[in-house]
């Protein structure tokens, strides 16, 4: 099943990149996949749920940041941000898996398909038998109208929505800001619509690109 899932991913990464890319990157699925003991592979463009009458206008296609790039995107992190992981767009949670891996105490995916939100528990359920020191919960519900929590100290984005969606996402994190003033470290994979964050007062701490179409940032609140 899994080999399946390798080469049908290859493939979609071929006709939407190179084949650089797609070799590059199927080697890091297999890898952390074995390494992480999960499922999360694969690319879905979200017809389903256009058929099932849900609005996708907004949303982007599902699928995941590589393992490379999401350990290296943690080693970044200031070692004091570890509390709450926050997840917006968070399809089959590998991105959350690798956050309890890392040490996170809480970790909280959102998605507005039923059927991610399903795949994510079960992979972090797993994660569960591996790392006991941290809990979890997966949200079906749309970004547009979440209201981030007060402990929340890590976002992550992997350019799951586009600009309006992403306005709304900057203004509910002001607003969980002034509820409960703190330091917040946003992860963006892919930050198309970066400047929200930069115009809302954030820095950029950290940044990467690597083979032209893999490029990722950490913003902070000052």
């Amino acid at each position: 099943m899994k080999t399946l899932s390798y080469i049908k991913y290859f493939f979609f990464l071929f006709i939407n990149w190179d084949v650089k890319i797609a070799w590059y990157m199927i080697k890091q699925e297999i890898k952390g996949e074995k390494k992480y003991g999960i499922n999360t592979t694969g690319a879905d463009e979200l017809h389903n749920l256009e058929k099932q009458g849900i609005d996708i206008s907004h949303a982007t296609i599902y699928m995941p940041v590589s393992y490379s790039l999401l350990e290296d995107l943690f080693e970044q992190l200031p070692a004091t941000i570890r509390n709450h992981f926050l997840d917006l767009g968070s399809g089959k949670g590998r991105a959350l898996c690798v956050a309890a891996h890392k040490g996170f105490k809480q970790v909280t995916g959102l998605d507005f398909s039923k059927t991610l939100c399903h795949t994510a528990t079960e992979n972090l359920t797993k994660t569960k038998e591996q790392v006991l020191t941290f809990n979890f919960k997966v949200i079906n519900n749309d970004a547009f109208y979440f209201d981030i929590p007060d402990d929340v100290d890590c976002i992550f984005l992997f350019n799951p929505f586009d600009e309006i969606i992403m306005s709304a996402v900057v203004n509910n994190i002001c607003n969980s800001l002034q509820n409960n003033p703190r330091k917040i470290s946003i992860i963006y994979v892919n930050p198309l619509h970066k400047e929200l964050f930069l115009k809302a007062g954030y820095t950029e701490i950290w940044h990467s690109k690597k083979m032209k179409y893999i490029e990722a940032v950490i913003l902070e609140t000052v």
